[in-house]
């Protein structure tokens, strides 16, 4: 060993080696192996499969782990069901014990769990000790909380039931946590699989359930590859299933479940961009960089990947990231002066290699640390590109390891545009001393998760989860409770009737009777952009009223009819960023015009659907107290500032999705219409509606009023046809950002499926009858809350 006065005058580390006996002790004596947790208990390993679970730091393997199959998944869901129902009616204090429990009792191992995820996993000791395991007592801790408060802070709800949680390697434990604590403080039961290359801490976790005397079927691990995640996704008795991993599986798991009626939250992939300005603290900033492309290796989903440096510093700013670079240490992760342990296995090495290979191929320069990398294990040395073009594959493909991209721009708008300018929507780092610019790209950015001046805070307190195609629904806090509980009126919905399937002919009916003669034709078209547009196919379809009358035609839209009102959509973005008080204003003038016209639409309510006067009069009034409900609700339904555990205003904001598809029923055509549109357009949405298709005139009456009304043209645009036929052209387009369907079984399946491209959130009714007169089924925060997505803003304050 050096003598002190030399070490002072270098500064040079010496090892300072974590102690893993406990866990070696605890791993030999199960060198059999390791079963699942079933119902409670640990299954046996002799005659089943098994997988080697190996240290990626050095190669060695640590465990034998058995392979799930079809059986042991059924056995699983059995007893999670079993068990749900004492589960489930609990008290929530009751609940609230376990939780507590499991907290505690975590935290009493929190050194034990560390070095056995360090081992398992491959990141440094000094992340699990630090970051990972206090995080996961964090979340058990938090849902203690909401375990005792979800009767009366979330009245009306109901646990979802049997959930199949499907988690990565990156964070194992922490993605347990994430995924179990909310489930388990909601009243639901789960079955949760670890990933293949990471289940050791989820074995130790199992034990401690054990340990507290958690009931028997309440959590349930069953382990396996991609094979046995399918199993359980796709199981008929699971009621909800939550994924985190590839945006690639995310699909695969949507397109499967489509139909099923089981409920789905996705945490999928992320390019998440790192913006500094040029009045930023530039060695803050750099510092940052370090916390958010190197911690964990970079394989972290929201990792700020994409560098956009303000040009008149980059070079400077390069320069320190190179030299700050030079003193990163990478080696054995069980070593507490390591900054960067290992990839978690070789088949991830080759993948990162592989596509840093392909970066200099196509003309980056890459920067990385003149590092040794140990002889043994899944090491890859830190690094940044420079000269990268943003359509390269390194600025567009998640590369999952140590490796960013840097690059420049001049304006706000142009780092907008280049942040912007991915498929992803999961995070996004801000650095500017200037406030007002921060929070200006924050509100700008499209991403799920903005950090100011900090990066890759994550909490139990405030919700985690992306725009696009880094998924739908959120981890953590009050957003992420909702993940797990059901409306109850929504499960109390009946089956709709079966009618016969209406398909418009545009042939003229020679036979047909008509309604009224001697009056001037009317002309209804498609409404776009403001203005009322003819079909593009040029055919239209005789609408039947009372008796089979023939009442007038709408315009049969096609595809090109519902490319144009989504291009037309997209392009009245202003709407989402005015005030809610202008768009409560605009609504509520919208309601005013509509009552000035109550007459003509009840006389073509009766006339259209062959309801009696009475019945028309109480549509209309239930539709036009809708429209002033939601006028009420556009500056009501706001966000909330978080309590996290660092000093953060912590703003979680309901921001408007962007362009939604809305297909309407039959029923009720004017109430349905307004019930779906408005609570859309209140929280600041273009939409596409698509009207009855049986009784499309309602809508096409209301172009007037929305042109008298002062709604900015685009805001609302209307196409009429055939409705499943439309819907899935809405499903299937990349420029829509949700859709709501109101029909068939059938259709909710095909809408759910044609979402698959780009992930779009859906709310789909499965063929259920909704009572459109009922406040509770056809109005209500539930409207708006789907109507909305939340971005969490992380501002610093104070020390």
């Amino acid at each position: 060993m050096g003598q002190i006065k030399d070490i002072l005058r270098t500064m040079e580390y010496g090892p300072a080696p974590e102690s893993n006996s406990d866990v070696q002790a605890w791993l030999d004596a199960n060198q059999k192996g390791f079963g699942h947790f079933i119902n409670g208990k640990f299954t046996q390993v002799d005659g089943h499969n098994t997988f080697a679970v190996i240290n990626p730091a050095n190669d060695v393997v640590l465990a034998k782990v058995a392979h799930g199959t079809t059986e042991d998944v059924d056995t699983a869901v059995q007893a999670a069901r079993s068990a749900f129902g004492k589960w489930s009616k609990l008290p929530g204090h009751e609940r609230a014990k376990y939780l507590y429990a499991i907290a505690r009792h975590i935290q009493k191992r929190e050194r034990f769990f560390s070095v056995l995820e360090t081992m398992d996993n491959g990141k440094p000791i000094r992340e699990t000790r630090d970051i990972d395991i206090p995080l996961v007592a964090r979340h058990f801790y938090h849902h203690a909380g909401w375990a005792e408060m979800v009767q009366t802070e979330f009245e009306g709800f109901s646990p979802v039931g049997v959930c199949g949680q499907v988690i990565p390697w990156n964070f194992p434990l922490l993605m347990l946590a994430w995924k179990i604590a909310p489930a388990l403080a909601a009243g639901n039961t789960v079955v949760l699989k670890p990933a293949e290359l990471t289940p050791l801490t989820a074995i130790a976790f199992a034990e401690v359930c054990h340990e507290i005397g958690l009931p028997a079927g309440v959590v349930n691990i069953v382990h396996g590859d991609g094979a046995t995640g399918a199993l359980i996704c796709g199981h008929e008795d699971v009621d909800k299933v939550a994924f985190t991993g590839s945006t690639e599986v995310g699909r695969i798991i949507r397109e499967q479940i489509a139909g099923s009626e089981r409920k789905l939250s996705l945490e999928l992939g992320g390019k998440s961009p790192f913006i500094v300005f040029e009045d930023a603290d530039m060695d803050g900033a750099v510092e940052g960089v370090v916390d958010a492309i190197w911690f964990n290796q970079g394989e972290v989903c929201c990792a700020g990947s994409r560098i956009l440096v303000q040009e008149g510093i980059a070079d400077r700013f390069y320069n320190k990231l190179r030299k700050r670079m030079e003193t990163l240490r990478v080696g054995d992760p069980l070593d507490k002066t390591m900054d960067i342990g290992a990839l978690v296995s070789a088949g991830q090495l080759k993948r990162v290699s592989a596509l840093v290979e392909q970066g200099k191929a196509e003309g980056g320069t890459l920067w990385q640390a003149p590092v040794k990398l140990p002889s043994k294990g899944s090491y890859f040395a830190p690094g940044f590109f420079t000269e990268v073009d943003p359509a390269s594959t390194v600025c567009e493909v998640e590369i999952f390891g140590p490796v960013a991209t840097a690059t420049t721009f001049r304006t706000p708008d142009e780092a907008i545009a280049l942040a912007n300018n991915t498929k992803y929507g999961l995070a996004a780092s801000i650095w500017s001393e200037n406030i007002n610019v921060a929070l200006d790209m924050a509100a700008r950015v499209k991403a799920g998760v903005v950090w100011i001046n900090s990066t890759n805070l994550l909490d139990a307190g405030a919700g985690f989860g992306g725009y696009r195609e880094s998924g739908f629904g959120r981890e953590g806090g009050r957003e992420g409770l909702y993940e797990y509980l059901t409306a109850d009126w929504e499960k109390r919905l009946p089956q709709a009737k079966s009618e016969p399937m209406f398909k418009p002919s545009a042939a003229p009916g020679g036979d047909a009777k008509v309604a009224v003669s001697g009056v001037i034709d009317r002309t209804v078209k498609n409404y776009v952009g403001g203005k009322q547009a003819r079909p593009d196919g040029g055919y239209s379809y005789s609408v039947l009223g009372k008796g089979g009358q023939v009442i007038g035609q709408a315009g049969l839209g096609n595809r090109k009819d519902i490319r144009n009102a989504v291009e037309a959509a997209a392009k009245a973005g202003t709407w989402g960023g005015a005030t809610a008080h202008n768009r409560a204003q605009v609504l509520y003038f919208l309601g005013e015009n509509l009552s000035a016209r109550r007459a003509e639409f009840e006389e073509l309510l009766a006339i259209s659907t062959g309801v009696s006067a009475k019945a028309a009069a109480e549509e209309f009034a239930v539709a036009l107290r809708r429209v002033f409900y939601y006028a009420a609700q556009a500056d009501k339904y706001d966000g909330a500032v978080h309590s996290t555990k660092s000093r953060h205003v912590t703003l979680a904001m309901n921001e408007p999705w962007g362009v939604m598809g809305i297909v309407c029923p039959d029923e009720l055509p004017l109430l349905s219409f307004v019930s779906l549109v408005l609570p859309t357009i209140a929280m600041g949405n273009r939409v596409v509606a698509i009207p009855s298709s049986r009784h499309p005139l309602l809508a096409t009456s209301l172009y007037q009023v929305l042109d008298t009304s002062d709604v900015p043209g685009g805001v609302v645009n209307i196409v009429t046809g055939e409705r499943d036929v439309l819907a899935k052209t809405l499903a299937e387009h990349d420029e829509v950002d949700a859709i709501w369907y109101v029909g068939t079984k059938k259709g909710s399946t095909m809408v759910e499926k044609a979402s698959c491209g780009n992930l779009k959130a859906t709310w789909v009714n499965n063929g259920y009858q909704r009572d459109w007169l009922s406040n509770q089924q056809g109005q209500g925060r539930d409207y708006l809350r789907r109507a909305v997505q939340v971005k969490n803003i992380w501002v610093p304050y104070g020390e």
